[in-house]
This record gives structure tokens, sequence and C-alpha cells, in this order.
């Protein structure tokens, strides 16, 4: 059996509209990302989803708890899906912040944290969901890192290229994790053969 993960980026916040990076920082919803986050509760009722999964911060525990209001699927926080912390570049803007990313695939922004890192962490939960959730659907709500770690991690792509490609968003991503996916520190985990 398999884990199908369904991702979607957190709503739109503040920090977007100004074209902030909000890095590690919790962020705040606009008007715009919550109506967002109730549109995405509208596309995603009826789909079976076992669990939805949410970075800790609070851009993404709002998006979830607008979006799911009632609890149900029910909302596990997890800090495993925060998105890269650009330390001293936390809150600047994204144009700089988009400008040194290559730069931070394994060396962590001043203060913060590596891409690799989100990786790792990436990759430890899908440890937890192949063990836990085996042939069910869950729904992540995330940061951009995240979905670029799932990219690499799930859909093959390069790390380094991943990088490269600006995000773009649209109405989720969905993924397959492999029963029995056996992770390896850095975020190098492969399919089990």
């Amino acid at each position: 059996m398999t884990v199908e993960i369904i991702y979607e980026a957190h709503s739109t916040t503040t920090d977007n509209e100004a074209g902030i990076s909000t890095g590690g920082l919790p962020g705040l919803l606009s008007a715009q990302g919550r109506r967002e986050a109730r549109e995405l509760g509208e596309r995603r009722r009826g789909q079976d989803i076992a669990a939805v999964f949410s970075s800790d911060l609070r851009r993404s525990v709002d998006t979830a708890r607008i979006a799911f209001p009632d609890g149900r699927p029910p909302i596990h926080e997890d800090a495993r899906l925060r998105e890269c912390d650009y330390g001293e570049f936390n809150g600047r803007p994204s144009r700089l912040v988009a400008a040194r990313r290559t730069r931070h695939l394994d060396v962590p922004f001043p203060g913060g944290r590596s891409y690799r890192q989100v990786l790792a962490a990436t990759d430890s939960l899908l440890q937890d969901l192949a063990r836990d959730w085996d042939g069910r659907r869950v729904l992540l709500i995330a940061h951009t890192a995240n979905q670029w770690a799932l990219d690499c991690l799930l859909a093959g792509a390069s790390p380094e290229d991943a990088l490269e490609v600006p995000f773009t968003w649209q109405p989720g991503w969905t993924y397959t994790l492999p029963s029995g996916w056996n992770g390896h520190p850095g975020g190098t985990s492969r399919p089990p053969r």
C-alpha cells in the first residue's frame, strides 16, 4: 500500500502581499488569505482525508483551522513542516532571500537553517507517515520549502535544480509515499527496493 499526500501551501499572508519573506517568523494571514483558507476547505471536503498535518507556524495553523473549523479531519501541528528559517533574513524583502537560496542548500542562513535541514525534517515526517498512515490520504499544509522537499524526496527532483525554480502557487500537489519508506540522514531517502 501507499500513503497519498496532498500538499497545500498556507494561504496568503500580509508579508506575501508586501513582498516580504517571513521564513521562521509566525506570519499573519491577510483578508485574501482567510478567503483562500475557506476555499481550501471547500475544495478538499469529501475527499476522504484521514488527517491534516500543518506546520506549527501561525500562518499554516490558521490556514488549517479556517479550512477545517470543525476539526474534521483532525489537525496535527508538526514543527518538521516549518519553512526554511532564514535567520537574519527573516522578514526581509523576498527578492533578497530568493537571490541567496542556492547558497544555502547545505550552509544554513546566518542564524537560521539550510534547505538540506528542511529536507531532512520533511524526510523524518515522511517516515512517520509511511509507518502510521499506510493506505490513507493525508493533507499537508506548509510552506514553499516543504513543497521543494517533497519534489526532491518523492518526485525525483535534484535539490540543486529545484532551488533554482521559483515557487508558483497552484491548488495543491499530490504525491505518493511508498510503503516502507526508509529515510536516511540528510534527506536522501529512496523508496525500498
